[in-house]
C-alpha cells in the first residue's frame, strides 16, 4: 500500500521562519509579522485574526515581492530531492499550511503532489481575506482525509512532518509523524524527532518505517 507524507510548512520546511515573515521582509515588515507569529503561536490570537493583520499589512504587496519571498527563503535542504524519492517509490507528498496559499501552492512545483494554504485574494490584494478560507489544526485533519479519498489511501498510511501547535491534531490523527526542529512539547508527540536542516534526514527515520 502506498503512504501519504504530509508536510507543514512554515518552521518545519522553512527553517527557524514562516511564509508571511519572509514575505514581509521583502516590505521591511519583518518585525510586526515576528510579533504576530509570536501571537499565534502563543494562542492568544486565532487563524482568521492572524490572517486579517497580515493582510493589511500586504497592502502594497506584489507578485515580485512573493517570488523573492519564496526564492531567497531559508528552505530546508533537499526537499526536492526528498519528493523525487517518495514518488519514485509510488508514494504521495503533500503540504498542508496554514500560510496563503499563493505562496503554499508554489511547491507543487518544487515535486508535491498537492499543496494546500489558506485562501487569500489574489495579489497584489483588491479585495478583503475571506475567514471561511483561512486554515486552521482542525483543517489539516480534513484536507487529509480529502487527499486519503484522493489518492487511495487510509490515515493509516499517513505520516506527518511538523513542529508546532498547528500540527498537533494532525499527529495525533496519523500513527507516524516526525518533529522537525519543535518544541519539546510538539516533539513529545511525534514517534520521531529531528534537529536540523535537511529534509532528506528527517525523512531517512521513516523512509522504510511501516
Amino acid at each position: 500500500m502506498a503512504r501519504l507524507h504530509l508536510f507543514d510548512l512554515d518552521g518545519t520546511l522553512l527553517h527557524g521562519t514562516s511564509a508571511p515573515v519572509e514575505i514581509s521582509r521583502q516590505l521591511g515588515l519583518e518585525a510586526e509579522t515576528v510579533a504576530l507569529d509570536r501571537e499565534i503561536g502563543a494562542q492568544r490570537i486565532g487563524p482568521p485574526e492572524y490572517a486579517r493583520r497580515v493582510h493589511a499589512l500586504w497592502a502594497g504587496l506584489t507578485p515580485e515581492h512573493v517570488t523573492a519571498a519564496f526564492e531567497s527563503a531559508p528552505w530546508l535542504a533537499r526537499i526536492r530531492e526528498t519528493w523525487a524519492e517518495i514518488r519514485a517509490r509510488g508514494e504521495y507528498c503533500a503540504v498542508v499550511s496554514l500560510s496563503p496559499s499563493f505562496f503554499v501552492e508554489r511547491l507543487t512545483g518544487w515535486g508535491a503532489h498537492a499543496a494546500y494554504g489558506s485562501r487569500f485574494p489574489a495579489v497584489p490584494f483588491t479585495e478583503p481575506v475571506d475567514p471561511a478560507g483561512v486554515l486552521s489544526a482542525a483543517a489539516k485533519v480534513k484536507i487529509t482525509d480529502r487527499l486519503c479519498e484522493e489518492f487511495g489511501v487510509s490515515r493509516a498510511d499517513c505520516l506527518a512532518y511538523g513542529d508546532s501547535f498547528s500540527d498537533v491534531e494532525l499527529f495525533g490523527a496519523v500513527p507516524v509523524s516526525v518533529a522537525i526542529n519543535a518544541d519539546q512539547h510538539v516533539a513529545a508527540l511525534a514517534t520521531h524527532s529531528y534537529a536540523g536542516r535537511d529534509l532528506w534526514e528527517a525523512y531517512e527515520l521513516v523512509r522504510h518505517a511501516r
